[in-house]
């Protein structure tokens, strides 16, 4: 009988053992629920519920006034916003907008990087500069260049002037008004490109570069041999994350345009929000909003293939 007791010990022990290890592990589990749960109700009511709600009212007539909630109208609202000429011309500014500026963002913070990295003096003033007007708000940054834009006393038409040229209608001029909303854009965003990329620069070993000035590379071969292509997870980062900022243009082209001369820098962003709290178009507005981020999630998806084929293409 003893021996029986014996063996049921030890058993019994290690059965209790794991039962204890189970219930500090759900211990454990209950309480970083708990820290998350907070954030989770937050997520769910200021992010999850307002897309289910947009997404409801984007298929009734509903109205800014509350009215029009149980006036059903089915996929009206998208078909009225696929047949609007407003719409795609908002969307063909956005695409235009994204087209110019996408490629001046990421080859021109890569050269102001590639500077910033240098053994110069004063390096840490060179990246402060270039980093410091991404932090400015866009109410700032559209102030200072609308004083600059200015006919008569701006800066650069009295530059220009100065040199005997022709003052520019920065603002007022349909051929040059989305290149100032670049122009605009670029000085404001560009010291988040550049930020990765000298980052990513510094992750490069110097060993590399020494071994190639002793096997007799110049500065160039080791640029493209070397730099660019170890930059290559960089720069498909940089690449997606500007597309998607680009094709969100809104406050800066609202505020320094107010999408003129004649809307040919409406951005779609701006044009959703005037249909909703211009026009009290509540519903429409809904309807062009998951148009478009369809169109935002299509892009994404094709970059993501592209750029990722190639490089597994390149290290094949």
């Amino acid at each position: 009988m003893s021996e029986i007791l014996l063996e049921q010990q030890p058993a019994e022990r290690l059965q209790k053992a794991q039962q204890a290890r189970r219930q500090a592990r759900w211990r454990n589990e209950l309480t970083g629920f708990a820290f998350v749960l907070p954030f989770l109700l937050a997520y769910a009511i200021f992010l999850i519920w307002p897309v289910i709600l947009g997404f409801r009212m984007s298929f009734f007539n509903w109205s800014l006034a509350g009215t029009g909630t149980d006036v059903f109208m089915g996929l009206s609202n998208y078909a009225e916003a696929l047949g609007d000429a407003n719409f795609w011309g908002a969307l063909g500014n956005t695409f235009l907008f994204t087209i110019i500026s996408t490629p001046i963002l990421v080859v021109l913070s890569l050269g102001l990087a590639l500077l910033a990295n240098m053994a110069i003096p004063a390096r840490w003033l060179f990246r402060l500069a270039f980093f410091a007007p991404y932090i400015l708000p866009v109410s700032v940054v559209v102030l200072i260049w609308n004083w600059l834009y200015q006919p008569g006393f701006g800066l650069l038409n009295s530059v220009i002037t100065a040199f005997g040229f022709k003052e520019v209608a920065w603002l007022s001029d349909p051929n040059v008004a989305m290149l100032s909303v670049v122009i605009v854009t670029v000085w404001w965003t560009l010291g988040f490109n550049f930020l990765l990329y000298l980052a990513g620069l510094q992750q490069i070993p110097q060993e590399i570069y020494e071994a190639a000035s002793i096997d007799g590379a110049n500065s160039s071969s080791k640029l493209f041999s070397i730099t660019v292509p170890l930059l290559k997870n960089t720069t498909v980062t940089v690449i997606i994350l500007q597309v998607i900022g680009s094709l969100q243009l809104y406050a800066q082209a609202a505020l320094l345009t107010g999408g003129g001369p004649n809307f040919m820098t409406r951005p779609m962003l701006e044009y959703i929000y005037d249909s909703a709290f211009t026009s009290f178009r509540v519903g429409f507005a809904s309807a062009m909003s998951y148009l478009f981020f369809i169109v935002v999630l299509v892009v994404t998806v094709i970059q993501f293939v592209v750029l990722y084929r190639r490089e597994a293409k390149g290290n094949e």
